[in-house]
């Protein structure tokens, strides 16, 4: 309760800042923050590593079939994601992301970078190291918190409701455990599989806007009782009973 109320102080101060010194101004002088500071404002045509950094936080707010690409370019693809996301949180949808836009960032983001409601731990209950799988431990740790902020972005969509991860990244010893697929996107650390108050089919049906280009759920065989999503190279959905 004081971690939220904290991060809402720093929204309130941070909006303020924009207000008083302008669209055009230096972003993030009045806060530094523990996860990722953004010293510049950010519109289309620019290019850089915080860049990239906003993409991770924007890749949720896409739209049906669409994956933002993490090329660190803000195009127009990056300023519509921007414009979702400032709309959803109450923001000046302009698709520029200034100082008003990187304070609910701050607001929505931990010191370790994940997002308000999910956690390293929730997407790694296999091995804490993030060994073993089908990528080196640092991608398929990165790979886990590009999720987590498409999830956090559903979860928002959804209400704010909470939605639940049995199983993410898993070591390949883990996934043969399990009786994962020789190929499943859990061996990459970009899956989650998603239980929680929403209904299977609703979590499966609204991924569809959230950047994921695997999502499988009710009706295929294996995820009745979940919903997986995931990014997979070779987009496919498949939840029968749920008419995707």
């Amino acid at each position: 309760m004081i971690r939220r109320m904290s991060r809402a102080l720093i929204s309130f101060v941070m909006i303020l800042a924009g207000a008083v010194v302008g669209v055009g101004a230096t972003a993030g002088t009045a806060h530094a923050d523990e996860c990722y500071t953004w010293s510049r404002t950010l519109s289309t045509g620019a290019t850089g590593a915080d860049v990239t950094q906003l993409q991770v936080r924007v890749a949720g707010w896409v739209t049906s079939g669409e994956r933002l690409s993490y090329d660190g370019v803000y195009g127009e693809r990056t300023a519509a994601a921007v414009k979702k996301f400032q709309s959803a949180y109450g923001l000046a949808a302009d698709g520029v992301a200034g100082p008003a836009t990187f304070s609910k960032i701050y607001a929505l983001q931990d010191a370790d970078c994940t997002p308000a409601h999910f956690t390293y731990a929730e997407l790694n209950k296999c091995n804490s190291d993030w060994s073993g799988g089908n990528v080196s431990a640092a991608t398929a740790k990165q790979n886990a918190l590009r999720t987590m902020w498409k999830l956090e972005a559903m979860r928002h969509a959804l209400g704010d409701v909470a939605i639940t991860v049995s199983s993410g990244f898993r070591s390949v010893s883990c996934n043969n455990a399990v009786g994962g697929s020789a190929t499943s996107r859990h061996l990459y650390g970009d899956a989650a599989d998603l239980t929680g108050s929403p209904s299977f089919c609703t979590l499966a049906k609204q991924a569809r806007v959230h950047g994921f280009s695997e999502i499988l759920g009710p009706g295929y065989p294996g995820h009745n009782d979940h919903t997986h999503v995931a990014f997979d190279p070779s987009p496919y959905w498949s939840a029968p009973n749920c008419g995707i």
